[in-house]
């Protein structure tokens, strides 16, 4: 068994006349937390989304234990997917549903599981993110941000996938409810013995969730390595994004004032 759970080779996707990705190629190993940095624009959703099977590419390969995934048909995608958790930047949660169905949707929707298991399901996995069953009852409109984003990871951890992918995951939080969530992320990964996969420009995310980091850059990836190693790594793209300064090599599309 390869020690690679995701394997991009040669990436590439346009929308028009504007290309994205312009040749991704990236190695996610198994067990291990990677998480992937760069700047609005810079084609990480969209990367994400190819994995996920949401966009089609237009040309490279994108492998899940050693398994092609572009092109597959319909019903082995769904089989794949079933190997997914997915944390939304917004959280994403139904707002007419209750909070433990909201937990337990892809169980019932997805796996046919009947109303009563899932619910028990759903609330084992709200006590494992810090949150009483009777959080369960009320519906996300009652719900703080911090409270909002940790019922989003409950539901992502539900079906206890094998990939766990993370959007944007301390977007909006502040500083203290931030660092909950990167904890959380790193307790229920590390309990389920998953891979995970996140994208975002909150450095301080990366450094308490990432084993691996990469960063990407005008469609490709043009570092990664250690995530310890990050802030050494010898690259000034990495180094200008990572510091947060204005100069440098990045240049930001704004017309000078």
């Amino acid at each position: 068994m390869s020690d690679l759970k995701i394997k991009v080779r040669g990436l590439k996707k346009a929308f028009g006349p504007k290309q994205v990705l312009n040749g991704v190629d990236l190695d996610v190993p198994r067990g291990q937390s990677l998480v992937v940095i760069g700047g609005s624009g810079s084609g990480k959703s969209v990367l994400i989304k190819c994995i996920l099977g949401l966009v089609e590419p237009d040309a490279g390969s994108i492998e899940i234990d050693g398994e092609e995934t572009v092109g597959i048909p319909a019903a082995k995608r769904e089989e794949i997917m079933r190997k997914f958790g997915m944390l939304f930047q917004g959280a994403a949660l139904f707002d007419s549903l209750p909070v433990w169905e909201n937990v337990g949707f892809g169980l019932i929707a997805g796996r046919g599981m009947n109303r009563k298991a899932a619910k028990e399901v759903a609330l084992r996995k709200l006590a494992a993110v810090g949150l009483g069953p009777e959080v369960g009852e009320l519906v996300p409109s009652e719900l703080s941000g911090g409270m909002q984003k940790r019922v989003a990871l409950a539901r992502a951890i539900a079906a206890e996938p094998e990939i766990i992918f993370f959007d944007e995951p301390t977007t909006g939080l502040d500083p203290i409810m931030a660092q909950v969530i990167n904890e959380l992320i790193v307790k229920c990964v590390k309990s389920l013995g998953a891979t995970a996969l996140s994208i975002t420009h909150d450095m301080h995310s990366l450094r308490a969730i990432a084993d691996r980091a990469a960063m990407i850059y005008e469609g490709r990836i043009i570092w990664s390595g250690d995530a310890r190693e990050i802030d050494r790594c010898g690259n000034d793209f990495v180094d200008q994004f990572v510091q947060g300064r204005a100069e440098g090599p990045i240049r930001m599309p704004v017309r000078p004032l």
